[in-house]
Parts: structure tokens; sequence; C-alpha cells
């Protein structure tokens, strides 16, 4: 996949309750203090779509490795345990004025996976989310937004993911209706624009408007808006090869969950109104 080669990649952590603790990543943060207890604790990058340009320590060579995919995931050659993160992607639009970045404008959403490594001691939660192509996983099916506040289409999907192991289905991330993020709608844009023009290098964060700036100012971004929490098997079970991470961003008010697992269960991934990511783990 090369759609979006020219695109900001950014994530955001912990806007989905308690999925940083199962993450083991909740003392990754532990000093940064946020004003609202239910916000997000800040934003990565994972890809930077201009080549580095400066010797200097961050951002780090691999962010400018283009990680997308829509049907792998490439594990890491070191030994090290890897976890799918069920998410969803908002497609962008980008504004500037001056300096700073002025509106963030989102166009469509999908299923996508934050595939992360689960290591202790990194120093930026970014060296943990790209490690080269096909270390992410974005649906090749996109989803309209009609409008990003309540009343929207959006109000009507939820999000949902399973592990294929041996030819059975896990569920790996709970069943969620996407109104469930701590942050969302205008809230969610309005937090997003101003952690990103005063986010600092702070701990596990970086200063992503300087990484935005060094880039040209992109105008346009895939944002991964926060993991959703894990069932007990998706909390303890890393992927190897010959997995399948599958996940499905649907429209419960036209299907039920048994109807997201008939589909996955005869590997019909293409269904109006929902946007399903498939990837085979190698």
């Amino acid at each position: 996949m090369t759609s979006y080669k020219h695109f900001l990649g950014l994530g955001i952590a912990g806007n989905f309750a308690l999925h940083l603790d199962q993450a083991g990543e909740a003392e990754d943060f532990k000093d940064v203090i946020t004003e609202d207890e239910a916000a997000p604790k800040g934003m990565f990058p994972f890809y930077l779509p201009k080549q580095k340009t400066s010797n200097a320590l961050r951002p780090k060579e691999m962010l400018y490795t283009y990680p997308l995919s829509s049907t792998t995931i490439k594990l890491p050659k070191e030994n090290v345990n890897v976890q799918a993160e069920p998410e969803v992607a908002l497609i962008c639009e980008l504004s500037y004025e001056d300096d700073k970045l002025s509106h963030i404008s989102p166009v469509l959403f999908s299923a996508y996976n934050d595939c992360s490594i689960r290591v202790s001691g990194a120093q930026k939660i970014s060296d943990k989310k790209n490690w080269g192509e096909a270390s992410k996983g974005i649906a090749s099916d996109l989803l309209a937004i009609d409008s990003f506040s309540d009343g929207g289409v959006m109000d009507h999907f939820s999000i949902c993911s399973f592990l294929r192991r041996d030819n059975e289905l896990h569920a790996y991330g709970e069943n969620v209706e996407l109104s469930g993020y701590s942050y969302f709608y205008n809230k969610l844009s309005d937090w997003m624009r101003n952690q990103i023009n005063t986010q600092e290098d702070f701990g596990p964060l970086e200063d992503i408007k300087s990484y935005i700036n060094d880039a040209s100012q992109p105008s346009n971004a895939v944002i991964s808006i926060g993991a959703t929490r894990y069932t007990p098997y998706g909390e303890t079970t890393f992927l190897q090869a010959g997995d399948e991470v599958l996940v499905v961003v649907y429209n419960h008010t036209t299907y039920t969950i048994d109807d997201v697992v008939k589909s996955l269960s005869q590997k019909e991934y293409k269904k109006e109104n929902m946007s399903i990511l498939a990837q085979k783990v190698s």
C-alpha cells in the first residue's frame, strides 16, 4: 500500500480507559500530567513523509520508513513480543497559519492496527511503533465522514478485533462503540490541534510541531486515535508467524457482532458499511 506515503502519520496514547494499563505502558506516562484526568496522555509520530536532513538523535531514522500495509504484518527481526492494537484511523486534512497547525479536518475513517513492540525501557513511545515496512496496518476500505460531530455517521459505528490462529477465531479486543473513546469529535479535534502545537520533548513524548515543520507542513495525515481495551485473550497473546490479525469497524445499526464473526469466519472481507483490516503475520 502506497496511498499515504506523503501523509504525516500520528497516533494518540491513552484515549481509551484502561488500555495503557493492559499494554504495560501506564508507567511510561507516570510523569505526564494532563489538565483533564480523562484526557489522552499525548501524541506520537509513527511516520514522517520527508527524509531526515540532520544528524540529531530525534526523530529516529526509522520514522522515515513507510510502515503501513493493508495485508501484512512483518514481525521484527529481534526476538521481542509484538501485540496488535485495534484502533480507528482518521484520514485528515491539515491547515496551518505561520508555524502552527490551525485546523484538523477528518474526512474518512477506517479500521487500523497500531501494532506495537512490548519492551520496557524505551525512551519514546515512537520507538515501539515503527520497526520497518509493514509494521502497521490500515484497511483498504475507507468510510466517509459526513460530520465529525454528534449526529454524524460515526455515531452508528463500533469496533471489534480478532486473531485467527490455527484456523480458530479468538476475540482480541473488546466490541465497543466508537463513542466509547474518551475524547471524540470536536473535543478530540481541538485537543489534537493544541497537543501538536504545544507538546514538548518530555518523557515518552516528542516535539511533534518541529517534526511537522521540518517535513514542510504536510497537508494530510493518518491519525490513529487510540487502541481499545483487550479481551483477556488479547491482553496475554502476542503475535506469531502464521496468525491473521482482523480489525473491523462496522455499522452496528446494520450488523450485529454475530454478523461480523460470520463474515470473518467465511473470510468475506468486503462488506458495505464495514471497514475490515485483515493482515497475515510473517
